[in-house]
């Protein structure tokens, strides 16, 4: 991916999300992937499609489990009355 595209992208996803916390990073090597991230977060993927000369650009956000808040416990049924 180009730079070109990366600060294209950047910007769009900085605009839509409304923080300029988002930054879009290229690779450390040929060949590697783009990064998205927030702030010190990373956040996912970014990759371009080019297929039949449309461009598109897909972010892959990745969460896991251990990165989520606790649950919250569920509130107990109230009984039923006879």
């Amino acid at each position: 991916m180009q730079p070109a595209d990366i600060a294209r992208v950047e910007s769009y996803l900085r605009k839509t999300i409304g923080s300029d916390r988002i930054r879009v990073v290229p690779p450390n090597s040929r060949g590697g992937s783009v990064e998205v991230w927030a702030g010190g977060e990373f956040l996912g993927t970014l990759h371009r499609d080019d297929e039949d000369g449309e461009v598109s650009y897909a972010v892959q956000i990745t969460i896991l489990e251990e990165d989520l808040p606790a649950t919250a416990p569920q509130p107990v049924a109230a009984a039923k009355r006879k």
